[in-house]
């Protein structure tokens, strides 16, 4: 699942391109330190609220893997994102009702948190005659604001998958702690990397090929490089504070 990076050929003094080179070399140096090669870990642009034209400088810039959280914003997008190459993953919490709207866009949906989602997704797929890769996502904080199962049932919705055939898990994705406490939050993020061995070692169907960890924001990613991240999805610390936040 890796991504085009950013690199300084395009910088022209645009902010947004420096923050991007910033980042990388940030995102690089966590990796290193950690006893990791920068190339396993990719950056994900969180896109949401972001204009199409703002994206566009963000894909220029050479970082194609995108992410949003919002089916309309996804479909609103799509047209003037078409005729530049990107991937698209959806990051936020999908309702099945919108399921046919958000499919014919994305390449990945990183929530997936249901079987009845997945036979959803499976069914549609089928029709379209397509397949769609997916993360599981996993509850590590037990936050009730927070979308996810909880850890406790993750191998069993993973195991629970191998029964539709137009769905690749690639792996585990989660939303870190909402907390100051740095190691509170790694733990949680520990806690995914460890799913997924144990989902390896048990032989679960499917495991085998999950293997990408998307965790970590604008604030903790280092932290969850840390802990073995493979995806980081970084939205503020790129494109600035959201309006009114």
């Amino acid at each position: 699942m890796q991504a085009n990076e950013p690199s300084a050929e395009h910088s022209a003094g645009d902010p947004l391109v420096d923050r991007l080179i910033r980042l990388r070399a940030e995102i690089d140096a966590a990796a290193t330190t950690s006893g990791r090669a920068p190339v396993e870990v990719a950056l994900l642009l969180a896109t949401k609220t972001q204009p199409a034209a703002r994206i566009r400088e963000a894909i220029s810039a050479g970082c194609q893997l995108i992410g949003e959280n919002r089916v309309q914003e996804v479909v609103a997008k799509a047209e003037a994102l078409a005729d530049i190459p990107h991937r698209m993953h959806f990051i936020g919490h999908l309702q099945a009702n919108k399921v046919n709207q958000l499919l014919p866009h994305i390449s990945c949906l990183q929530t997936l948190d249901s079987v009845e989602l997945a036979r959803k997704l499976d069914a549609r797929l089928d029709i379209l005659d397509r397949q769609l890769d997916v993360l599981l996502q996993v509850n590590v904080s037990g936050e009730e604001s927070k979308s996810g199962v909880p850890p406790a049932e993750a191998a069993d919705l993973l195991g629970a998958l191998a029964q539709f055939p137009r769905l690749t898990v690639r792996g585990y994705m989660t939303i870190g702690l909402n907390s100051p406490d740095r190691s509170a939050v790694r733990a949680g993020y520990r806690r995914l990397a460890e799913l997924r061995e144990s989902a390896m070692a048990a032989s679960i169907p499917g495991a085998s090929g999950a293997v990408e960890l998307s965790m970590g924001m604008s604030g903790d990613f280092a932290d969850a490089i840390a802990e073995g991240a493979t995806i980081v999805r970084l939205g503020s610390a790129v494109f600035g504070e959201r309006p009114g936040k």
